[in-house]
């Protein structure tokens, strides 16, 4: 009997190939480590069915595409509509990327664009909202409305310190919101965005509550795990992440009380900053802990820089929220684009001091110029502060493991003598 092998179309072998690659990551953080918390069954689960199955979770809503962290979530969920975050991290879409982008494009850039000219997505987005904050992800923004995608461009400062710039970026936001709302033809009313603040204020709480758990001496949750926690928010349901995360900070809770350390004693804590770790390129995540430390914080745009700040409201009149919401994504960011930055030194610094970290690890993408420059900068103010820290570049490729390794095991090692020498 003659067997017919069905031969995959492009789109099918791109398909498998994403899924080999979650599914090779997932099976690391699930076994690779002590037993993590079960709570964090559902975020393994949710990645497999999203990015192995390609199932989609918002069928029966508006989705908007963000570019970046900066476009208003708060907005956005009070006109009904759903925000999906597009920055990517998958190899096999940084390599059909790599076709349409220059060879030293950032590798987030490249796969990004990478799933655009795939047209593959769990969930394809129906407007994409982009800010010009990094300029690669600005200009790629042409590349993708020529594949017949809808682009915003959504204009921000680069700087932050003066009234013009805070002004400029409310106006901004302002107009964003107006003409999303004409986009979807829904009304922003002052209830929906005084209860989608506060929806996404009480996420950013949860956050805070997990994050503080790992200010202990026993860190109940690795850094890997959390960056698929906040990872997750990027696409998921905010009424499935908000219990799931509920349900993992009480558990970690538990684990504080009895004693249940994710790492040993004598593991190094990291303070981890630079490109962002974007599933499933945890890599760099990963090899940290595989080599017996622990990243206890981090001060990233995929996790700490999402939830860091709260909207701070005065007044709950309409336009007051508005400007109130502008506010907050404006003072607290600390993205390299801005021309000064003491903000984010400040905050890497204060993170080790309160986390009690013995180290940083500085990581950016190599074509990510931003950060690859202002590594000089944050290496002088660790080392002034006597904080030792580490510079690495990489990229989504699976090559180069190998130095990656024995650069990030010296580092630790080194962490290691130090901490016996201070006893």
């Amino acid at each position: 009997m003659i067997h017919e092998h069905k031969i995959e179309s492009p789109k099918e072998k791109q398909n498998r190939h994403k899924a080999m690659e979650a599914i090779s990551m997932l099976e690391k953080l699930k076994h690779d480590f002590k037993e993590p918390p079960k709570a964090m069954d559902y975020f393994y689960n949710l990645y497999e069915d999203v990015h192995c199955k390609q199932k989609p979770l918002h069928a029966d809503k508006v989705k908007v595409g963000t570019m970046c962290i900066q476009v208003p979530a708060e907005i956005t969920h009070a006109l009904d509509a759903v925000q999906i975050r597009l920055c990517n991290g998958f190899y096999t879409d940084d390599e059909i990327g790599s076709d349409l982008l220059p060879s030293k494009s950032c590798p987030l850039v490249k796969a990004t664009v990478g799933q655009f000219a795939s047209n593959n997505f769990s969930d394809k987005p129906d407007i994409i909202i982009s800010p010009t904050t990094c300029d690669q992800k600005a200009k790629s923004g042409a590349i993708i409305e020529d594949m017949g995608f809808d682009i915003y461009d959504m204009e921000f400062p680069r700087t932050k310190e003066s009234e013009e710039s805070r002004e400029y970026w409310r106006r901004s936001v302002r107009k964003f919101t107006k003409e999303l709302s004409n986009n979807l033809g829904k009304k922003l009313t002052r209830k929906k965005l005084k209860e989608s603040i506060k929806k996404i204020g009480y996420a950013q709480t949860l956050y805070h509550r997990l994050n503080s758990l790992r200010k202990n001496a026993h860190s109940p949750l690795l850094g890997v795990d959390m960056f698929l926690v906040t990872n997750a928010f990027f696409f998921d349901k905010i009424d499935a992440w908000i219990p799931a995360v509920e349900a993992l900070a009480s558990e970690c809770e538990q684990r504080v009380k009895d004693g249940t350390d994710a790492a040993r004693k004598i593991s190094p804590r990291i303070v981890y900053t630079g490109s962002p770790p974007i599933f499933p390129n945890l890599k760099i995540p990963y090899l940290i802990e595989q080599s017996d430390a622990i990243i206890v914080a981090d001060e990233t745009c995929s996790s700490n820089r999402m939830f860091n700040d709260m909207v701070s409201v005065d007044e709950w009149f309409l336009y007051d929220m508005v400007d109130s919401v502008a506010d907050r994504y404006l003072k607290g960011c600390t993205c390299p684009i801005f021309t000064k930055n003491d903000d984010r030194k400040r905050r890497i610094i204060d993170l080790v001091r309160e986390y009690k970290a013995d180290g940083v690890v500085y990581q950016a993408f190599a074509g990510c110029q931003v950060y690859e420059m202002e590594q000089r900068s944050v290496l002088e103010a660790m080392e002034k502060e006597g904080i030792p820290i580490i510079y690495l570049e990489s990229d989504y490729s699976p090559s180069h493991l190998g130095q990656l390794t024995t650069r990030i095991e010296a580092f630790v090692e080194s962490l290691k003598n130090r901490k016996r020498k201070a006893k």
